[in-house]
């Protein structure tokens, strides 16, 4: 498996881990029970509950960038500097990411985003021989 590949597994991961951290936090405001049901008309949600909400689904909206690029250049066989450093940035930004954004720090988190995307965006050059 080459390193962009396990890299995309490592943020797999990470995000079943932010997922069940946002599990975690909606039985604690509204346990288990009521989870449990079908969820209809259920209050809103407190402040880190709506908070790793946000987070999943800014992860979410990353992946779609990340995981595509991993798999087109691993279909093309294209794996260089360019394309290994990009995964490991990405993996790296999402891990501060999630922790910036759970503990509700702000300022640094939207840089911390930046270097994902520019991740992203370094895996498509590499792509297109831009980066090579």
């Amino acid at each position: 498996m080459t390193v962009e590949l396990t890299y995309l597994a490592y943020t797999i991961a990470l995000f079943f881990v932010v997922v069940f951290i946002q599990a975690g936090a909606g039985v604690r405001q509204y346990g288990g029970m009521t989870l449990a049901n079908n969820r209809d008309n259920l209050p809103e949600r407190n402040t880190y509950a709506a908070r790793t909400k946000r987070l999943v689904d800014n992860f979410r909206e990353n992946l779609w960038f990340f995981a595509p690029l991993v798999l087109i250049a691993a279909v093309a066989d294209i794996s260089n500097q360019w394309t290994v450093l990009g995964a490991q940035l990405f993996f790296w930004s999402r891990l501060a990411h999630a922790v910036w954004y759970i503990a509700g720090w702000p300022f640094i988190r939207p840089l911390i985003w930046l270097v994902g995307i520019i991740a992203c965006a370094m895996i498509f050059l590499a792509l297109f021989g831009i980066l090579a």
